[in-house]
């Protein structure tokens, strides 16, 4: 991991608490115990992690930059310089993939700009294991973060992406917070097409994973309780 500038390695962490190396490839380990200066968006949680990981490893060796919706614009500038003296810096997430529907984002952008490698390593992609299992259409998709809390500011959401759904036969794949999901899946079942596919998955690589795909009508007896469980929802209209 030795160069003029070090690199900017994109760490993917577990969807839950699972034991890392359930979900995680050996890779991970190994670079985790290479690396001392992260970029992170929970102090705690992350130090967590890396314990769990690799418990032999450091912790007051390790160097931590805390990026969330506090970090100001300068602040975040500045987390990469330790690459520009030639150490490698790792960039987690709270959960799956860093930079995907998530804050790292800006991070990665920042790398390219100040021409630092970026590395992306395996592992899970709630939103990809989900469109995996959907039975939806892979080829073309579209990730849409969280929808509107108004409601009828949702509604008009809801059936905008039904419609570029039918239209581009794609995918259409969207996030709430756990907390509002059974108000998220309710209003599915009521405002989209009988005949619209819904999926909902969550809990992904847990022990109490759901994931079914079914007609938006046939959700409206759902007895599943889906209540503060990270849960993604996909939708297609054929």
């Amino acid at each position: 991991m030795t160069s003029s500038k070090g690199q900017l390695f994109l760490i993917p962490t577990r969807l839950g608490d699972n034991p890392p190396l359930e979900v995680l490839p050996i890779s991970i380990k190994k670079v985790i115990e290479d690396i001392d200066y992260y970029i992170v968006e929970n102090e705690k949680t992350a130090r967590r992690f890396i314990k769990r990981i690799s418990p032999s490893k450091s912790q007051p060796s390790l160097k931590l930059s805390v990026l969330n919706k506090y970090t100001t614009e300068e602040e975040r500038n500045t987390f990469l310089n330790p690459c520009l003296e030639g150490h490698t810096i790792g960039l987690l997430s709270e959960a799956g993939c860093p930079a995907i529907a998530d804050p790292g984002s800006d991070v990665v952008s920042l790398a390219h700009s100040m021409n630092i490698k970026v590395v992306p390593l395996v592992g899970p992609s709630s939103i990809i294991l989900a469109l995996m299992a959907s039975g939806m259409n892979g080829q073309s998709f579209c990730f849409n973060g969280y929808l509107p809390i108004d409601k009828a500011e949702r509604k008009a959401k809801l059936k905008s992406l039904e419609r570029l759904s039918s239209e581009h036969n794609q995918s259409q794949i969207f996030i709430e917070t756990p907390y509002r999901n059974t108000k998220m899946l309710e209003d599915l079942s009521n405002v989209l097409h009988p005949e619209t596919r819904v999926c909902v998955a969550c809990d992904i690589t847990l022990p109490s994973e759901f994931i079914k795909t079914r007609p938006a009508r046939d959700w409206k007896n759902n007895k599943e309780d889906l209540h503060k469980r990270p849960a993604i929802f996909i939708i297609q209209k054929d």
